[in-house]
């Protein structure tokens, strides 16, 4: 078998399709949640901590003065930029617990469809007439 028709059947397997898949809708919500973050939580927890931008955070590695907006800070040295990564952080939060929701209806759509184990089938009466003869005879 050649390596292009051995790819092409792996390629081809609904594993792979699906593994496909479920990468680029994860990509598009990943970025439905960013703007979930970025344009509607953060702007309002900003507003309860103070009314300030979480993403202008940061402190100033070379001595230069923490008023000037971030952009401005980075050209003039190093800053440590530590309101994007709560941003982001919070980005991960948000989005690790809805795939756990999604993962745990998941699990319970496929358990709601398995029936339920059948009662195990009565013994035969021949095998107990010999279980109750063996234990005749053991005594």
């Amino acid at each position: 078998m050649s390596v292009i028709s051995e790819f092409k059947q792996f390629a081809l397997k609904g594993n792979v399709m699906d593994l496909a898949v479920g990468v680029i809708i994860g990509g598009a919500f990943g970025k439905i949640v960013a703007s979930l973050v970025d344009d509607v939580i953060m702007p309002v927890v900003g507003k309860i901590f103070g009314g300030f931008d979480f993403s202008n955070l940061y402190v100033p590695l070379n001595g230069q003065s923490a008023d000037l907006a971030l952009a401005e800070a980075k050209k003039l040295g190093a800053v440590l930029a530590y309101g994007n990564f709560l941003t982001i952080v919070l980005n991960f939060i948000i989005l690790a617990f809805i795939i756990f929701q999604m993962v745990k209806f998941m699990n319970h759509l496929k358990t709601a469809d398995e029936p339920a184990p059948a009662a195990p089938a009565p013994t035969p009466e021949d095998i107990v007439l010999l279980r109750e003869i063996r234990d005749s005879l053991k005594k």
